[in-house]
């Protein structure tokens, strides 16, 4: 099969700008954004890693990771049948099946899907909205992504403590009005918070973002970094989110 005849009707190709990367996106379902690419730059990971990416989307951040890492091997796990069959399409794209593998499966029972303790890295950008509160259809694939319909945090904290190697890491987006919740969870399930930067819009605005690095029994003890500001003016990144694209 050609590589153009991978794309079906409805669907993008839209350059990742890094490494001729390319990825398959439908605008009508839930298209990837500037929470993807900061985690991507946000995580750290040795050379040779196995990295898994619980809810895995259209597999941005795996194939990102791909490039932007040294990880050896990146796994992702997606529910949406159909998501996940765009994400492996896009893994095709891109000649990636030797180190990138897609797996359609629920991030509740992530753990029956891959061996105990077997990743040093674990990343996700969860649904940041807790239940369906507000929704005019609580099925569809941008609720799905927003909001806590089919897992929670703690599905997905409970879960990366099983799969992570002791000292693994962990790495997730969020929200900062959750914060308080995620500190809690991570600590109640011995993944110690390690590393935190909080993302502002503009230097005058709240955050409204916050990336956090965990460790699998790690000892206590937590860097916050520096903030990360998005916008210099209207619509005009600053330095250092251009060159995270």
């Amino acid at each position: 099969m050609e590589d153009r005849e991978l794309l079906l009707d409805g669907e993008r190709l839209d350059d990742l700008q890094r490494d001729g990367l390319m990825l398959i996106q439908n605008p009508s379902w839930f298209c990837f954004g500037m929470d993807a690419v900061l985690l991507s730059s946000f995580v750290k990971a040795g050379k040779g890693a196995q990295m898994l990416d619980l809810g895995c989307g259209n597999g941005i951040i795996p194939i990102l990771l791909s490039s932007k890492t040294q990880g050896e091997h990146f796994e992702g796990l997606e529910i949406q049948e159909d998501i996940a069959e765009m994400a492996k399409r896009s893994v095709r794209y891109n000649h990636l099946e030797e180190r990138v593998h897609i797996t359609t499966g629920d991030i509740k029972e992530a753990s029956s899907y891959f061996e105990a303790a077997s990743f040093d890295v674990i990343t996700t950008n969860p649904p940041y909205m807790i239940g369906d509160h507000g929704l005019t259809n609580p099925t569809g694939h941008k609720a799905i992504a927003r909001h806590e319909l089919l897992c929670t945090l703690e599905d997905i904290v409970r879960e990366s403590a099983k799969l992570l190697k002791p000292r693994g890491h962990f790495f997730m987006v969020h929200r900062p009005f959750r914060l308080s919740e995620i500190m809690n969870t991570m600590t109640k399930y011995r993944i110690e918070p390690k590393r935190m930067r909080l993302v502002y819009p503009y230097v005058d605005k709240e955050p409204n973002m916050v990336l956090i690095e965990g460790a699998r029994g790690g000892n206590s003890g937590m860097v916050v970094e520096p903030p990360l500001i998005v916008y210099e003016s209207v619509n005009v990144y600053t330095k250092e989110v251009r060159g995270m694209y």
